[in-house]
């Protein structure tokens, strides 16, 4: 396990947003609860307010589910080019479900890009926006329980 501190996690969030600014996506899709701390930093670097909000389930703690569980989906009926935002692109079977759902909801999306922090090798799926690889299970500095 590695430790994501939130030293890295801030100059990540630099380099990405350094990255994404100039393709002005009419609205970033964060994906709960992993992507929701990345999403809301990279909104505010930025500048824009079209943040959005869909729910994901696919791991309980550390182990894999057999099924992926998405809901809470907003309404992206006005969206153009749209980034969908988690923390990590692990097995990238729920980025991939994810970008086939909106596809088929919102045909008006012309544009879909992905962000991470991490990028796992082995993920299905290559983000577009990453900031680091890695085959280690990340603990992120806001992970933690009472």
């Amino acid at each position: 396990m590695r430790y994501y501190s939130y030293e890295e996690f801030f100059k990540d969030v630099n380099k990405i947003a350094y990255e994404i600014k100039p393709h002005n996506f009419d609205a970033f899709l964060a994906i709960a609860r992993g992507g929701l701390t990345f999403s809301h930093f990279l909104a505010h670097a930025v500048d824009t307010r079209n943040l959005y909000v869909l729910n994901s389930i696919h791991y309980e703690e550390s182990k894999k589910l057999d099924y992926i569980n998405i809901f809470n989906v907003p309404d992206l009926s006005h969206v153009k080019k749209v980034l969908i935002i988690d923390d990590i692109a692990d097995s990238g079977e729920t980025l991939i479900a994810i970008k086939k759902l909106i596809q088929e909801k919102f045909p008006n999306i012309q544009e879909i890009k992905i962000a991470t922090i991490f990028y796992r090798p082995t993920s299905l799926v290559k983000p577009d926006f990453y900031a680091r690889e890695t085959d280690e299970w990340i603990e992120f500095c806001w992970d933690f329980k009472i």
